[in-house]
C-alpha cells in the first residue's frame, strides 16, 4: 500500500483547522497543523509535506509572508485560503507562488477536492521530469545517477548529485548557501552553512579541468553559487 501524503494545515482558527483535518484525515490523508505563520514554515522545512494549506490571516507571520518563504526552498503545492474574497488577495497569492485559493465560509469537501486536484497536476508534472541534462560537456542522467564531462565518467556522491541537478536545471541561476542547504537538508537537519562549499570544492575537484578557475560551478561572491549559464539539451525519460 502506498504511503498517505502529507498535508500541512496553516490555520489560526482551532476550530476551522480541526473541521479540515477531520476531512482530509477522512481521505487518508497524513495531516499536521500549524497555527501560527513560525511553526508552519518549521513543519514545511520538517515533513516535506506533498501539500500545504495557508491561511492568509496568521499570528507571528502572515500567509503571504510564509508562501514567499516556503517558494524559497520548495515548489510545494499551496492552497491559500482567504476570508476576504477580494481579487487583489487573490492575485498576490498567486503571484507569489500559490497554486490555487479557496474564499472563507467554504465546503471542506470543495477543499478536499481542490487538495486532490492538485497533487493530481504535481505527480503529472513529476512524471513528465527531464532524466537527462547537458551543458557545455556536462552530463546528468538522474534516472541511471550518472554523470559525464566530455564522456568521462565521474563518481558522486548522492549530496554531490544532487547539488549539481539543482544548478543544471537552472544554468545561470544565484542559488544562496541557504536555498541550496534548504535542498540537501528538506528535513531541518541542522549542519552548518559552510559544508555546501565543501561540497562545492569536491564537485569542483571531480569536474573542472581547473578548479582554481572553474569553468561549470561559478561563486557570486557574498552570495552563493551558479552554474554557468549556456544552452541546455534536455531529454525525457
Amino acid at each position: 500500500m502506498a504511503a498517505a501524503a502529507t498535508i500541512v494545515i496553516v490555520e489560526d482558527d482551532s476550530k476551522t483547522a480541526s473541521l479540515i483535518d477531520l476531512y482530509l484525515q477522512r481521505e487518508g490523508y497524513e495531516t499536521f497543523v500549524a497555527l501560527d505563520g513560525v511553526e508552519a514554515l518549521r513543519l514545511v522545512r520538517q515533513k516535506n509535506p506533498a501539500a500545504v494549506i495557508l491561511d492568509l490571516m496568521l499570528p507571528k507571520l502572515d500567509g503571504w509572508e510564509v508562501c514567499r518563504r516556503i517558494r524559497e526552498f520548495s515548489d510545494v503545492p499551496i492552497l491559500m485560503l482567504t476570508a476576504r474574497g477580494e481579487e487583489f488577495d487573490r492575485v498576490l497569492g498567486l503571484t507569489i507562488g500559490a497554486d490555487d485559493y479557496v474564499v472563507k465560509p467554504f465546503s471542506p469537501r470543495e477543499l478536499v477536492a481542490r487538495i486532490k486536484a492538485l497533487l493530481r497536476r504535481a505527480r503529472a508534472v513529476a512524471r513528465q521530469g527531464l532524466a537527462r541534462l547537458k551543458i557545455a560537456g556536462l552530463e546528468i542522467d538522474s534516472h541511471k545517477h550518472e554523470v559525464t564531462v566530455d564522456g568521462r565518467s565521474i563518481d558522486l556522491t548522492p549530496s554531490e548529485f544532487k547539488l549539481l541537478r539543482l544548478l543544471m536545471e537552472a544554468p545561470g541561476r544565484l542559488f544562496t548557501r541557504e536555498q541550496l542547504l534548504d535542498a540537501l537538508y528538506p528535513t531541518g537537519e541542522q549542519v552548518i552553512d559552510r559544508v555546501i562549499d565543501v561540497h562545492i570544492g569536491k564537485l569542483r575537484q571531480k569536474l573542472e579541468p581547473d578548479p582554481a578557475s572553474p569553468r561549470y560551478i561559478l561563486t557570486v561572491r557574498g552570495f552563493g553559487y551558479r552554474l554557468a549559464g549556456g544552452d541546455r539539451e534536455e531529454s525525457l525519460p
